[in-house]
């Protein structure tokens, strides 16, 4: 199998589901903000003086933004622009914002287990639902990534390839017709004059 139908354009042909995941992943992405929006109203301005406890919700609110570009635009465009869907582009977003997720859930947990070690806030309680709400956008953004690399492979000339408008239609020989033969027509018989 040849690794073709990643560096071609147009969406590859994936189930509808896959669309669905993306807009779980977005709705998960919403989530994330709000709780870490959340935290990061509780340590307020100075807590990055003293300590490093804005750099958390920092990446977690910065996660969720990331993942409105990379999914939701590429489901817009897969629905309103499909030809001006790159596929290689889009593998690269997919795979840096399933770095990212893992990054932003793992800090997250690491700093919200600290707090619940020494103290029972609710700055630990917000990162640990991020936390927990990061891990589930992360396992959907790797499942939607392995699912869209197979519909690629599986369309290794590119969903766009016969498009007329792109002007990638290639000619092909002329299909010959077998032509019909028409029936004799009779001979008029001329008219009896009176």
């Amino acid at each position: 199998m040849s690794a073709q139908g990643l560096t071609k354009t147009g969406v590859p042909p994936q189930p509808l589901w896959l669309l669905y995941i993306k807009i779980a992943i977005i709705v998960l992405a919403v989530i994330v903000l709000a709780l870490a929006a959340w935290a990061q109203s509780m340590v307020g301005g100075y807590g990055g003086y003293f300590t490093n406890y804005t750099g958390v919700p920092g990446m977690d609110i910065f996660v969720a933004i990331l993942s409105f570009i990379v999914y939701g635009g590429a489901a817009a465009i897969e629905l309103w622009a499909a030809h001006l869907f790159y596929r290689i582009a889009a593998l690269v977003a997919y795979i840096l914002t399933i770095i990212f997720w893992l990054t932003a859930w793992a800090w997250s947990a690491s700093v919200a287990s600290d707090f619940f070690n020494y103290y029972k806030t609710d700055y630990g309680s917000a990162l640990a639902a991020c936390a927990g709400i990061g891990a589930l956008a992360w396992v959907l953004a790797i499942v939607h990534l392995v699912f869209f690399v197979r519909a690629c492979l599986a369309d290794p000339q590119g969903s766009a390839a016969g498009q007329a408008e792109l002007g990638q239609v290639k000619p092909t020989a002329q299909q010959q017709y077998p032509v019909q033969q028409q029936q004799p027509y009779p001979v008029q018989q001329p008219y009896a004059t009176q």
